[in-house]
């Protein structure tokens, strides 16, 4: 199911899938294969539609997890990658460049974690310098100019605290890539695909169409922070996660985002393809729909959108 690794609440479904393997090896057991495949399926069915929140930030986290770069390979064609902020160097925590979907071209901005040490070293494990998210805004205004749609695709536990990261301007950088996507003349859909963790995320996450993937998770920060902050117990992290309220589920219920994508049964990380292919469908509908309007209603849309957010008392 998942190469190897795997989740405790997967665990039974798991032993069950190894017992069929097993009995595939032998023959006149077709019955009881066929018995235990439905069997598996409806406990799969039961385990991942009652999902808790910590279960969800599990596998919004899940190592097996696609990441932006597969999910860009998989619903794009021709994606030309873009290097450098022309200021102090290139980030490859963001990924972003040019491509098409359907031949309908697209300017993309993402955020790319590592798979094995190498790579996540490299990647800084998702967490961009300030850097990566002036090589995002320059990437974004190259589209504008060309008027092309971007599609930005959030995956990080938050930016990069580091010293580097301070001296160079982190939070400048976020916050004007706040500003500048606030008044960007071309459609921005966003995709929350794993994590999105606080400021690191909404620095590239401020758009028309905000979805998200129904195991995901975007947040203010993480259950642990959360739980040192609140409880100086980083093992409280579920009572954490029960409280942020951090899923899709109940981001769409509090209108923060607009829609939920669909997931495979058994999560994302189950079957890449019809991930993809459960993007590729939500982000074009949106597209479509959005390059329908006037620039101005586009960006009136836009400010209205998060002006409405939260509550207010006098």
């Amino acid at each position: 199911m998942n190469g190897g690794i795997y989740l405790d609440f997967e665990k039974p479904v798991i032993e069950l899938e190894k017992k069929i393997e097993e009995l595939k090896k032998l023959s006149g057991v077709e019955d009881e294969i066929e018995r235990l495949q439905q069997q598996a399926e409806r406990l799969k069915r039961k385990i991942f539609s009652n999902l808790t929140r910590w279960q969800r930030v599990q596998l919004a986290r899940h190592p097996k997890r696609p990441y932006a770069l597969d999910i860009i390979n998989l619903i794009t064609e021709d994606f030309i990658e873009l290097h450098g902020d022309r200021r102090f160097g290139d980030d490859p925590a963001i990924v972003a460049g040019l491509a098409k979907i359907d031949k309908h071209s697209i300017a993309i901005v993402a955020q790319q974690k590592g798979r094995d040490t190498k790579e996540k070293i490299k990647r800084n494990f998702g967490m961009p310098h300030p850097e990566g998210y002036r090589k995002a805004l320059r990437i974004m205004k190259m589209a504008e100019k060309f008027n092309i749609p971007v599609l930005s695709i959030v995956d990080t536990p938050g930016a990069y605290p580091g010293v580097g990261a301070e001296e160079r301007g982190q939070f400048e950088a976020i916050a004007y890539n706040l500003f500048e996507c606030t008044l960007l003349k071309v459609p921005i859909v966003v995709v929350i695909l794993g994590e999105g963790g606080s400021g690191g995320a909404l620095a590239i996450a401020h758009g028309d169409k905000i979805l998200m993937l129904e195991n995901a998770i975007y947040s203010v920060i993480s259950p642990e922070g959360c739980a040192s902050i609140l409880w100086r117990d980083a093992s409280k992290n579920k009572d954490a996660a029960e409280a942020l309220k951090l899923t899709a589920q109940d981001l769409l219920k509090f209108e923060v985002i607009d829609e939920i994508i669909p997931e495979p049964i058994g999560g994302a990380h189950t079957d890449y393809q019809k991930t993809a292919e459960n993007i590729k469908s939500v982000v074009m509908k949106n597209f479509r729909e959005l390059t329908a309007l006037p620039v101005d209603e586009l960006i009136q849309k836009r400010i209205e959108k998060y002006r409405k957010m939260g509550v207010y008392k006098e």
